[in-house]
């Protein structure tokens, strides 16, 4: 039975419609727009996840303290992975076809980013993988904002040949950004006349290394190129400086610095070690001062910051361009703005997305790791992703949707 409280309340509701229709554009306009996250924040990769997620909600603050996008708030649906690959496929579904989130900002390790990668395209959902990676992703789908071999590499081991010598000693992780930036190292060394004479692959688990420094030992390179990754893999540095092995064979690596280890390591463990990436909180710039500040503002102090975390603010703030130009969240549009031209300047330089390759040109500094700090030895301005213009065309190819690997 219908009472009079609840027949008033219906009338009004149907009253009410005719104002709710001529203004439901309106409404919707206001409805924020969902940015999904996700990312590792607990488990193994943590120590890359958590200021990522940081630099995120640093980021989404800015935009929205400067009036959002569109008139619109930008809301985080946020999702951790606790560093585990199946729930990466679990949570990027759940992000696409429940949450319904614009945009996707996420994944750390290269595995990570194909657990989503497929079923972002598949859902019309653009993805945003604003880490430093081995290159070769060729999809109209996916903007990249993290370094690649060559823009890093092909810095990176030339240098250390003409500082050390020609005989390098690879350890690199065991999967895809390992085996692949592996290949890159020996055909950079090549090019600068060196010569890989050695290279061993680990599993992420991986923490006892006494054998392998042995065998290094043994070998008797002129460098040891680490491309390891995550906190069992730190243990490498920790093992080679306790075996004496720092003062007589030195090291470039691919990947140390990027989630914070020099400053894990004592100065002892790390200093000396060459590293090649787009940051430093060294670097002096209007940008970067700017970025420092508002990180301290927001968390206290600037400790937690590191590349990734910087590349992940770069990110996030070039797909806030992308949908200034666009005038629209949707991915044709927001596609069609990012192979316009599109730039933002941020703590690391100008980042300029490559419209063929959706990857960014990017500055690239050669550093030092000295007294926990990276310091800035030479830079190097808007390096281009040339590995992966090498195959990719996605104005010539809209449809490729590939992850190429370096021939050597």
């Amino acid at each position: 039975m219908i009472n009079r409280r609840t027949f008033l309340a219906s009338s009004a509701a149907v009253a009410g419609a005719g104002i709710l229709g001529a203004s439901a554009g309106k409404s919707l306009a206001a409805d924020p727009i969902k940015l999904g996250s996700i990312l590792d924040t607990s488990g193994a990769f943590d120590a890359y996840g958590k200021p990522m997620d940081m630099a995120l909600r640093l980021a989404v603050d800015e935009i929205n303290a400067a009036g959002g996008l569109l008139g619109r708030q930008v809301e985080i649906v946020a999702y951790d992975t606790q560093s585990d690959m199946a729930l990466y496929t679990q949570y990027g579904q759940q992000l696409a076809r429940v949450d319904k989130v614009d945009v996707v900002h996420g994944g750390i390790l290269s595995a990570s980013r194909e657990a989503i990668r497929q079923t972002l395209r598949k859902s019309g959902v653009p993805y945003f993988y604003n880490v430093l990676y081995e290159g070769g992703v060729c999809d109209r789908n996916i903007t990249v904002i993290g370094v690649t071999p060559s823009q890093q590499v092909e810095v990176l081991i030339p240098a250390a040949i003409k500082k050390w010598g020609k005989k390098i000693y690879v350890l690199a992780a065991d999967y895809n950004y390992g085996q692949i930036t592996a290949r890159w190292i020996e055909k950079f060394a090549k090019d600068a006349g060196g010569e890989v004479v050695q290279t061993d692959f680990f599993p992420l688990d991986v923490a006892d290394f006494g054998s392998t420094i042995a065998k290094i030992q043994s070998a008797a390179p002129d460098i040891v190129v680490p491309a390891l990754v995550g906190g069992p893999h730190l243990s490498f540095f920790r093992q080679w400086a306790a075996a004496g092995m720092k003062s007589k064979i030195p090291m470039a690596s691919t990947t140390i610095g990027i989630g914070n280890e020099h400053k894990v390591l004592t100065a002892e463990e790390g200093d000396g070690i060459l590293v090649a990436y787009n940051y430093s909180p060294e670097i002096v710039s209007p940008a970067n001062e700017a970025f420092l500040k508002a990180w301290t503002a927001k968390y206290g102090n600037t400790d937690q910051i590191h590349e990734i975390a910087v590349s992940h603010y770069q990110g996030i703030h070039v797909w806030a361009e992308a949908v200034r130009k666009a005038g629209d969240v949707g991915r044709d549009k927001l596609i069609g703005a990012i192979e316009g031209g599109l730039s933002f300047e941020g703590p690391g330089g100008k980042v300029l997305i490559d419209p063929k390759t959706h990857h960014a040109v990017l500055d690239v500094h050669l550093m030092e790791m000295s007294g926990q700090k990276l310091k800035v030895l030479e830079s190097f301005q808007q390096r281009q992703p040339s590995d992966t213009q090498g195959v990719c065309d996605l104005a010539a190819n809209p449809d490729d949707n590939t992850q190429y690997e370096i021939k050597i």
